[in-house]
């Protein structure tokens, strides 16, 4: 069984992440999912949902289970609390009513919701699997979400009771890795990157052109991105830059577009992932930022584009730039240093966009990044 907060139909990598992780393990075991009716990122019930208190289906054989939840994108602290209380409720609800599986995959953050499935589901019989993308509570320390206080040190204590509970952690880098061992020594830890398992398409040369370099962003469009702020602050003399996705900053995106007609900025609106895929693969660059540097973020867009053949500049820090620099992806600017990334995007010639770079960048995807290879290690360690 998966315990997840995101699930398709949602979209974004905690999403896919497990989508991926559910279809690998069905082959050997019975898998079924448990998570909120859809809801993620507009924060509403996705209109097939609405009026449901649960669903439950089944989809190439995994069982969907869809719990009720509060749904809500409020900036307000407490309809946030309420929203992840909510879902907990639904999940207690749930393992009363239902058989759990003696093996059982966590999804961390959010930490009540995990801490919620560690205190009722810890049993000497199963095996509990704590999936962990994010260092919650201290990423949202660095990102200015919380602060210092009595919140952050209880939210820091059920941090350290989810991972002394857990038999197994999956951390998705190793500075996850790092600091769950600062914390405790009992669980086996095992790195889990958060390969996608997507078609690598045929790259196909396209005649060169003395228009600007076309720069792409895809995907969510929130706070820890800090999109609104890129348009604001990139130089546009060499580039045009292209978004796609939704979030919290689309309306102040669409916003700056209309009153600065002149910028050649475009926004794309979401589009589903196979054709985003093949949106992408007429753009020059993509850029990969973070507001601020996240301790043990290593965004899984850095692997997706690789099997795209996608050239790279990234503006996040952390152990992502170790990516870029130890795979020869593309390029790094520091992260908030929007000097230096525009002297970067000015730097870059269409010659070292080259198809070469762009076929070697997917050859180091298909020996570096093998979500299949990954998957058969995983499965000798459950």
């Amino acid at each position: 069984m998966i315990i997840t907060s995101y699930y398709p139909p949602e979209i974004g990598a905690a999403s896919n992440r497990i989508f991926h992780l559910a279809e690998g393990l069905k082959k050997d075991y019975n898998v079924s999912v448990v998570t909120p009716l859809p809801n993620y990122p507009t924060g509403k019930i996705f209109k097939d949902y609405k009026g449901k208190f649960s669903s439950k289906t089944e989809d190439s054989g995994i069982v969907i289970n869809r719990l009720w939840i509060y749904a809500s994108v409020s900036k307000n602290k407490f309809l946030r609390l309420f929203a992840m209380l909510s879902y907990s409720f639904s999940l207690m609800w749930f393992f009363l009513w239902h058989k759990i599986p003696n093996k059982v995959i966590v999804q961390s953050p959010p930490l009540l919701v995990s801490f919620t499935c560690m205190f009722f589901l810890k049993s000497k019989k199963r095996k509990l699997i704590l999936n962990v993308s994010d260092l919650w509570p201290s990423a949202g320390l660095e990102l200015g979400a919380l602060k210092d206080g009595f919140v952050y040190k209880t939210l820091k204590k059920l941090e350290a009771f989810n991972y002394k509970k857990a038999n197994l952690i999956l951390g998705q880098s190793n500075e996850i890795l790092s600091h769950i061992k600062t914390i405790t020594t009992k669980p086996e830890l095992f790195l889990y990157r958060n390969f996608p398992e997507i078609k690598y398409p045929k790259l196909i040369e396209k005649e060169s052109s003395p228009d600007k370099m076309k720069v792409v962003y895809a995907g969510l469009l929130g706070v820890a991105q800090g999109i609104y702020k890129l348009c604001n602050e990139v130089d546009y003399k060499s580039i045009e830059f292209h978004i796609y996705g939704s979030g919290a900053e689309e309306e102040a995106i669409k916003g700056l577009i209309e009153s600065k007609k002149d910028l050649p900025l475009y926004f794309h609106g979401r589009v589903n992932r196979e054709q985003l895929h093949k949106e992408l693969l007429n753009y020059d660059l993509t850029i990969i930022p973070l507001l601020n540097r996240i301790y043990g973020s290593v965004p899984s867009k850095l692997f997706e584009y690789a099997k795209l053949g996608l050239p790279m500049l990234y503006f996040g820090g952390g152990e992502g730039e170790d990516v870029i620099k130890k795979n020869k992806l593309g390029w790094i600017a520091k992260e908030g240093n929007y000097k230096e990334l525009n002297i970067i995007l000015n730097s870059i010639s269409k010659k070292d966009l080259s198809m070469d770079f762009k076929t070697n960048i997917q050859n180091t995807a298909r020996h570096h990044f093998d979500f299949k290879k990954q998957l058969e290690s995983l499965k000798k360690t459950l």
